[in-house]
């Protein structure tokens, strides 16, 4: 089978067209059976023993993570998703609170970095809000930050980062970088950044549980105190133990092959997207990356066009509103995101039903 015939078929049917794995992916029978044989065992055993049993398979997950960041003396906690990351990465810190990221940065980071005490500065990037690589090293150089923010790919865009030109600068000028993997990991090449710390969602392209997420930091980046208090955090293994079936599967896969179909699905969403009037495609049809972003005619709401979307022909889509990168955004939008089981027809569909919505 391909890959597209495997992921199919290693889930349930879809309730319609699923085109929103940048928000939610749809999980498999196996991750979503492991998760619920872990609840079945603490009812059996108590929640703690049930949990030193689920220890090899949670090893399995935390070395997965390893190999897919080229981070193998990398110290990976299970988090409750990307803003818990974060906040503990921020709330670590003892240096200097001044931080360097992109314009459209994700707007829940800016609130996290704003709660820590963190003053905001700009990177500089081009015409299209990708990372001016030339002149980043000089700004760097200029005005130092204490450390670079760095989200290799937007909720609100498809339009990838040069995350590895990012890691050189910081590198130059002695700058630690901490990345927000959210919608990059298991959908783009995440190895051998050389970042300080990379965080990511369960749910997103892994295609594993809600409520879960990691965190991966060099040795020594993190304080003793807060080692210690994630080693004794309140936790869901249930979820963990789903992720991390979720990524065994992801590897068993091959993250080369589902990156390079995710490049194709992009692709093909962007030029059958292309077609529907009055909507604008903000990404370059060949953007590597299964993001798409359509900007509604002039009139339209974005948020109504979702939701008559699911309601009238039962396609799931993402509303972007500004809130999501304010300091970029000024429209609302539609996001269009495909996992690498999308089908031509599905894509017709959506451009079909999106034509039908918007009349």
């Amino acid at each position: 089978m391909t890959l597209a015939e495997t992921w199919r078929a290693a889930r349930p049917p879809a309730a319609g067209v699923h085109v929103d794995s940048a928000a939610c992916s749809r999980q498999s029978f196996a991750a979503i059976e492991a998760a619920s044989q872990h609840a079945r065992h603490e009812a059996e055993v108590g929640g703690y023993v049930a949990a030193q049993a689920a220890a090899p398979a949670l090893d399995a997950g935390r070395a997965a993570i390893r190999a897919l960041l080229g981070m193998p003396d990398a110290g990976v906690s299970f988090t409750t998703g990307s803003n818990h990351a974060l906040d503990i990465l921020l709330g670590d810190w003892t240096g200097e609170r001044t931080v360097a990221c992109l314009q459209g940065e994700y707007g829940p980071n800016l609130a996290i970095m704003a709660r820590h005490g963190f003053d905001i500065r700009l990177l500089p990037v081009d015409e299209f809000g990708r990372l001016d690589v030339n002149a980043v090293g000089a700004a760097l150089a200029h005005h130092p930050p204490a450390l670079v923010h760095f989200t290799v790919l937007g909720s609100h865009s498809g339009i990838v980062q040069p995350v590895h030109a990012m890691a050189s600068a910081c590198h130059g000028h002695g700058i630690p970088m901490f990345v927000d993997a959210a919608q990059g990991f298991a959908h783009l090449s995440m190895a051998d950044i050389g970042a300080d710390a990379v965080y990511s969602s369960s749910r997103k392209w892994t295609a594993g549980p809600r409520g879960v997420g990691f965190l991966a930091t060099r040795p020594g980046l993190l304080t003793d105190s807060t080692r210690e208090r994630l080693g004794h955090a309140e936790t869901n293994v249930g979820l963990q133990v789903g992720f991390s079936v979720a990524l065994g599967e992801h590897v068993a896969a091959g993250p080369s092959a589902v990156q390079a179909r995710l490049r194709e699905v992009g692709a093909a969403a962007r030029t059958a997207l292309a077609e529907v009037p009055g909507w604008r495609v903000i990404e370059h049809v060949d953007e590597p990356s299964a993001i798409t972003t359509l900007q509604p005619p002039d009139g339209v709401d974005a948020a109504q066009v979702r939701e008559r979307l699911i309601a009238e022909h039962g396609i799931v889509t993402t509303y972007l509103g500004i809130q999501r990168a304010p300091r970029q955004m000024h429209h609302p939008a539609l996001r269009i995101s495909p996992h690498v089981d999308v089908t031509d027809d599905d894509l017709a569909a959506v451009a079909k039903a999106l034509t039908a919505v918007t009349r």
